[in-house]
């Protein structure tokens, strides 16, 4: 079956107030004072973020809790296995440039977090980073009216390994959808879109396709010589929106200019964030330029002054999010500082070090860090790229650096850490 484009008008009006979404529900209100009182313990006494346990309380006192703070807002959700917080960050950029609105900058993205920050939201207009296994309560609970859909790959092995059980339940949830904004490159997320009431269709590019070789609609190898397809007519759709020589080019034929975050990835994201704040009644030049302010995202790409340093943060936590990274780091030619653990939020097997080509990284200058920093040694040692030393922490990897520009690589609790070691600005 051969995908199309269906036309979507892109002429809705943000209805947006600043007054408090009260909750009409006696209980619903009692569980959100004690979800508050919750909060402020975990926060002054535990020293936590506290929003999470803030949901948790709502959700276990009421059960629909959800349903009820999404009723009368209008709600875009964001997903995908990589760049989920910084496609949040941009469509809700680009999206206030209509008026204000409320989202979940803090990243906590399942039922928990998400219902917390409806319980706080103090607009009618809501953007919703969701993680991808919760794609399908988010849609049931929410009602959104757009949802967002960046790529599909392998996560950690012991979490959303397998593509293709994501991509059905997705593709099974988006009925109940009025608009997808979906990645046109990326076949299971294609696929998976073909569902929904209307699709509008960004090609926003891929650049690690190892999961996506094989047709999610018949099994056969994919012919990727011209974009993708395959001999049982599934194929890459045309294009709403595309990406030009770095600019972002929308359906009336313009160009958009992105200044913000860089790396093709960032720029695939900006041109999805761009169209989905369009459908939903931004200008789109007005959401474009309004990415320029997005220059970190919870510590992504923030440049901290260390010592005789300048040090960029990026975060890279599976196959393909280290293939993105690596590419973008390698054309900076900058010293390098990859720290890599494998704890909780990480997974713990770190095999899939074996998926990721480093030989870019031959004659720069590297120094690692991390847990298990020596598993990414040996790694590195294979594919011939020279490693200065390896340290037990984040500012002994960057001393034993010259003075100058320095990129950091973290996993997600290696990040973290380096976050709380660099101080405040990270």
């Amino acid at each position: 079956m051969r995908l199309g484009c269906t036309s979507v008008r892109l002429n809705t009006v943000v209805a947006t107030t600043q007054a408090p979404i009260r909750p009409d529900s006696t209980r619903l209100a009692l569980a959100m004072l004690l979800a508050r009182t919750a909060v402020w313990i975990s926060q002054r006494v535990l020293r936590r973020s506290g929003g999470v346990i803030g949901g948790r309380v709502i959700v276990k006192l009421v059960p629909g809790a959800g349903e009820m703070l999404a009723a009368g807002r209008r709600v875009a959700l964001v997903s995908g296995t990589n760049g989920k917080s910084t496609s949040t960050a941009m469509l809700a950029a680009a999206w206030a440039t209509e008026g204000p609105l409320s989202t979940n900058s803090d990243g906590a993205n399942t039922p928990a977090g998400l219902v917390w920050t409806l319980a706080n939201a103090r607009t009618t207009a809501v953007v919703l980073e969701v993680d991808e296994a919760w794609v399908p309560w988010a849609i049931r609970t929410f009602g959104p009216e757009v949802v967002v859909l960046l790529n599909l790959a392998r996560d950690q092995l012991h979490r959303n390994p397998e593509v293709g059980r994501l991509a059905r339940a997705w593709r099974d949830a988006l009925s109940a959808v009025p608009t997808v904004v979906a990645n046109a490159d990326d076949p299971w997320v294609a696929w998976a879109a073909q569902t929904a009431q209307h699709q509008i269709w960004v090609g926003a590019g891929q650049i690690w396709d190892e999961d996506s070789l094989i047709c999610p609609e018949c099994g056969e190898l994919l012919d990727r010589t011209d974009g993708w397809s395959c001999t049982c007519g599934h194929s890459r759709p045309a294009c709403d929106w595309t990406i030009s020589d770095g600019v972002i080019v929308p359906p009336s034929g313009s160009s958009l200019s992105y200044i913000t975050l860089p790396g093709p990835g960032n720029l695939g994201n900006a041109a999805q964030a761009v169209a989905a704040a369009t459908l939903m009644g931004a200008d789109p030049e007005a959401a474009a330029a309004a990415l320029a302010g997005v220059t970190a995202v919870a510590g992504r790409y923030a440049t901290v002054r260390v010592g005789d340093h300048d040090v960029m943060l990026v975060l890279a936590k599976n196959p393909a999010s280290w293939r993105a990274s690596l590419e973008l780091l390698a054309t900076r030619r900058n010293a390098l500082v990859l720290a890599f653990n494998a704890d909780g939020a990480d997974g713990r097997d770190p095999s899939w070090l074996y998926d990721v080509d480093f030989s870019e990284l031959r004659g720069l200058q590297v120094t690692l860090c991390g847990n298990r920093a020596t598993d990414l040694a040996v790694r590195l040692e294979m594919d011939g790229v020279e490693v200065t030393g390896q340290y037990g922490d984040v500012r002994g990897a960057l001393h034993a650096l010259p003075p100058g520009p320095v990129d950091l690589l973290a996993t997600y609790t290696a990040f973290q850490d380096a976050r709380r070691e660099l101080g405040r600005a990270a």
